[in-house]
């Protein structure tokens, strides 16, 4: 488990290198994008999802452009945690991780990055059912007790796993537990 600290968030993030994960031109690009339109076509959401993870690409490109359309405009408008990411659940290949950058990006001073391995840095291990609002809420207190964004808070957790969590342990994570 990461000790939580100003200090160790920034010297994880500034570790955090695109190279290991993806691009960071596709996320400051669809960042950008997404501060004036308020939905994502086909070609924007397929992105988005293989930048969280390309597995399902497929399972993306299964859904049509107006269920993507709809489905993202009725997330971006909600007010709640859940009612953002409930429409986004219901698209083919979209799990909460995918579902949370994709509200990470259209909001990236509310949502964190769901990701087992930010889970495992703030628990020491991962459990099963993921609480998407918890681990939102946990972020959030993390990231304004230390006056950080976001984004640098999921940045150093996910870098600390990658280079702490021991190998046999680095199973997708389920549950949210309390620091």
């Amino acid at each position: 488990m990461m000790k939580i600290s100003k200090d160790e968030i920034v010297k994880y993030a500034e570790r955090y290198d695109y190279k290991e994960t993806l691009d960071e031109s596709v996320e400051r690009e669809l960042k950008e994008l997404l501060k004036n339109q308020k939905y994502l076509n086909k070609e924007q959401f397929i992105r988005l999802c293989k930048w969280k993870s390309p597995r399902p690409k497929k399972h993306y490109e299964s859904n049509g452009e107006s269920s993507i359309i709809e489905a993202t405009k009725l997330s971006f408008a909600a007010k709640s945690d859940l009612e953002r990411i409930e429409p986004l659940l219901k698209l083919k290949g979209v799990s909460y991780p995918v579902a949370s950058a994709i509200l990470h990006f259209a909001f990236p001073d509310e949502y964190p990055i769901l990701d087992f391995r930010a889970i495992w840095s703030l628990c020491g291990q991962t459990r099963d059912g993921y609480l998407w609002t918890k681990y939102c809420d946990e972020i959030r207190k993390v990231s304004e007790n230390l006056n950080l964004p976001i984004r640098i808070v999921d940045k150093a957790l996910w870098k600390y796993s990658k280079e702490n969590q021991p190998k046999q342990n680095e199973t997708r994570g389920r549950k949210v537990c309390s620091r």
